[in-house]
């Protein structure tokens, strides 16, 4: 899981870099969308380990 977390931070920077030297407001979208999915995946990610986690408590 560790190296999915790693890989959802380097797409959010990837996609923060690519909307700071957009020169369209396309790429800019883009880039935006990119960051926040890798911040969506990154989140999703972190609920499924806590959520398996709380699963095996009960």
């Amino acid at each position: 899981m560790i190296y999915f977390m790693i890989l959802s931070a380097l797409i959010s920077l990837t996609g923060l870099a690519a909307a700071a030297a957009a020169q369209e407001a396309s790429l800019s979208y883009f880039g935006l969308a990119l960051f926040a999915f890798g911040v969506l995946f990154g989140l999703m990610l972190l609920k499924q380990h806590f959520d398996a986690k709380d699963a095996g408590q009960h």
